[in-house]
């Protein structure tokens, strides 16, 4: 289901093709969030040509990016364990102001991609 294809199309979309510009102001601006999409689903075009897989390629990425889903998949994981933090306290990561800044950070970048890379490879599988 997942090839390495894909894998590789995620990487230079969603890192080498992606600037500074755009990592900055894709969670405050949807324009700069759907100029990242569209250089995003580039290396897909070397994958697919078709038009529904790649709209939900594209499209749950905007999603994702956009409005940052993986830190509130971040701070849902983490909810059932006893001294598991408010929103409120863990609303930049997703993660406990008690978890280092670092880690937090590589955490949901972990948990974006695995978002990305799953969708994509679903997308890919089943719709063509």
């Amino acid at each position: 289901m997942f090839t390495a294809d894909q894998l590789l199309a995620h990487a230079v979309g969603d890192y080498l093709l992606q600037s500074d510009w755009m990592a900055k102001e894709k969670t405050k601006r949807s324009f700069a969030t759907f100029v990242h999409c569209a250089f995003y689903l580039l290396p897909f075009l070397l994958i697919t040509q078709n038009p529904v897989t790649l709209a939900v390629i594209a499209g749950t990425h905007f999603v994702i990016d956009r409005w940052q889903l993986a830190r509130y998949v971040a701070w849902f994981k983490n909810r059932p364990w006893p001294g598991s933090s408010p929103w409120s306290e863990c609303r930049e990561t997703g993660y406990s102001p008690d978890t280092p800044p670092w880690l937090a950070g590589w955490l949901v970048i972990i948990i974006d991609n695995i978002l990305h890379i799953t969708i994509n490879g679903l997308a890919i599988a089943y719709i063509g």
